[in-house]
């Protein structure tokens, strides 16, 4: 059951809807940068510190990463329930709450069990607060249409480490690790819990023409065609992580293998992500003339050039220019393809159950897919991991041609 109203509204004017547009960008960007930046970004500036003060293995304590990734899957379908039933500002101001607790049990762990108690709650934290439940409240009041507001909102979220790291690390040298995440978890209950109960722009009434939009699917697809749709968009979420979020993690460790020099490896990987951002950026400016199916093909398109670029390059300058400029933009189109392809196949009044769903498989590859690749890196070179992305871009590839031809004759029908 939706959480949508049905009722009919009064017209909303034109100025109006773009005020609560820019009202829903703005409270979801600060939701997510706080949200991401207080919670899996913090290893970067606080992981090892941490470990060390506690006394466990920096492997150990950057497992608390791979804990949070796992529950925030295994707690999706739940949590989409949840959405449905509830809607998303009541779950996320929720959320919230369990980020604030997650916290403030980090700031106090003293071992191996509390640290990874607080790493599961703030995984549950997760699950209920970012991504998926963001998205949600962007579809529950955008429709069909959010596309280019979960172009935006994914802009300002990569934003975040920027942020975040010195921050982070200029409180931790004035306060210390503890009293920072104390202050973080403050962040999480004081300003966060009221933003997203009470701030995010109301869901206007609908009509019972528009809440039967929203109801609608986009194509007449039989029950065998969407459960196999439904595979097809579990490809694509676990093979866009594997190649985008896995990779990323052994980027500068490849590119020093393929032939750069330490220096240059690290100056090609900083530009991955201003690369990814613009790509993000462009695609949401091409809006509705680029759908989601379109831009995940030219995303594996260019991540394929990529990877082959690595491959025969022989350590060319040119040729590892080549792979990080079609690799960045590459995995920066393929987040938001993957975020909004469910709404070419399914309605918007069934984004939050269907995304949840498809958190499952997406999560548990982002968690697990640094430790594949990083072992394949280590153990058999650049050749074999290059061998196994582009497999694994073969088989998100062949999705996605899957769901162009599943399109195409749900068209032909009509």
């Amino acid at each position: 059951m939706s959480a949508l109203p049905s009722t009919s509204p009064s017209p909303v004017p034109h100025n109006a809807a773009s005020l609560a547009r820019l009202r829903l960008l703005s409270v979801l960007s600060i939701s997510q940068i706080v949200g991401w930046g207080t919670s899996f970004d913090l290893f970067g500036v606080l992981g090892r510190t941490i470990a060390a003060d506690i006394g466990i293995s920096n492997e150990t304590g950057f497992l608390g990463a791979t804990v949070m990734l796992l529950i925030m899957g295994f707690a999706g379908p739940a949590s989409g329930r949840l959405l449905e039933r509830h809607g998303a500002a009541k779950v996320m101001a929720a959320g919230s709450v369990v980020f604030a607790f997650g916290l403030a049990l980090l700031s106090q762990a003293q071992g191996v069990a509390s640290y990874f108690a607080a790493w599961f709650t703030i995984g549950i934290a997760g699950t209920l607060a970012l991504s998926v439940a963001c998205y949600t409240a962007v579809v529950e009041r955008e429709g069909s249409s959010a596309k280019s507001v979960i172009g935006l909102l994914m802009i300002f979220t990569g934003l975040s480490t920027a942020i975040f790291w010195p921050l982070l690390s200029w409180l931790t040298g004035l306060l210390g690790w503890r009293d920072t995440l104390l202050l973080a978890a403050g962040c999480h209950l004081l300003i966060l819990v009221p933003l997203h109960r009470f701030a995010l722009p109301p869901i206007k009434a609908r009509s019972q023409t528009a809440q039967a939009a929203a109801d609608r699917e986009p194509m007449p697809l039989t029950a065998l065609q969407q459960k196999r749709a439904m595979i097809a968009l579990a490809v694509i979420s676990i093979g866009f992580s594997s190649v985008t979020f896995g990779v990323s993690s052994s980027l500068i460790e490849m590119l020093t293998q393929a032939g750069a020099t330490p220096a240059l490896a690290l100056q090609l990987g900083s530009l991955r992500s201003v690369l990814g951002i613009s790509a993000r950026a462009a695609d949401t400016i091409a809006g509705k003339r680029a759908s989601p199916v379109t831009s995940g093909l030219v995303a594996t398109g260019l991540i394929v050039i990529g990877f082959l670029a690595l491959i025969f390059g022989h350590g060319s300058v040119w040729m590892l220019g080549l792979f990080i400029g079609a690799y960045g933009i590459g995995s920066g189109l393929s987040a938001i393809s993957r975020t909004v392809l469910p709404l070419g196949f399914f309605s918007a009044s069934r984004y939050a159950g269907i995304s949840a769903k498809l958190a499952l498989p997406g999560n548990i590859s982002q968690a697990l897919s640094p430790v594949v690749i990083a072992g394949l890196l280590d153990r058999g070179g650049l050749q074999l991991l290059l061998t196994f992305t582009l497999v694994v871009s073969a088989l998100v590839l062949a999705a996605l041609i899957f769901l162009a031809m599943l399109s195409r004759q749900a068209t032909i029908k009509r």
